[in-house]
């Protein structure tokens, strides 16, 4: 196998980094010792850029390429977004209501069959609509507890390259 680039993350379905690979966990890196990576990442993924840079984080997080995707705000290298559990508000659901279509007229059947609901003994009755329920006739509900918002996964490792061929630009 050829040498990799550095900085060049895989995927790899081991539980170890091979020799000269980091898993890309987010861990802190000296830059003594580890400068052509430094040079190519700097603080891209946090550290202090003096003594320490950090690896990419990959745990429980899909890698997404950088730029401008159609109708997508800008994403830059190293942005981190997104949640694993989230709670849907009542902003965020589309535009809806909960009336409740009734018939103002005397009832004229006991059978909801094909019927409206209307008022009197005989509550049903299959003439045109022409009222609604008081909004309060309609209770809220719901718990606003976050839900998971995991898509399905098949978990591997990430590896980034710690040593290799200086990548050089064309």
């Amino acid at each position: 196998m050829s040498q990799p680039f550095i900085g060049e993350i895989r995927m790899f379905g081991g539980n170890f980094a091979p020799v000269d690979w980091a898993f890309c966990n987010g861990q802190t890196m000296q830059i003594s010792g580890n400068e052509a990576l430094f040079t190519l990442i700097g603080t891209t993924y946090g550290g202090d850029g003096v003594s320490t840079f950090l690896l990419p984080n990959l745990q429980s997080r899909v890698p997404v390429g950088m730029g401008t995707g159609a109708g997508l705000p800008p994403i830059q290298i190293g942005q981190v977004a997104g949640n694993e559990n989230i709670t849907v508000s009542i902003v965020q659901i589309p535009n809806h209501n909960h009336l409740f279509t009734v018939n103002t007229a005397a009832g004229g059947s006991a059978s909801p069959n094909g019927a409206l609901l209307c008022g009197g003994t005989k509550m049903f009755k299959a003439a045109a609509t022409n009222g609604n329920l008081a909004p309060t006739a309609v209770q809220s509900s719901g718990g606003s507890v976050p839900h998971n918002n995991i898509q399905p996964y098949q978990v591997v490792n990430y590896i980034i390259a710690l040593y290799g061929v200086f990548p050089t630009r064309n």
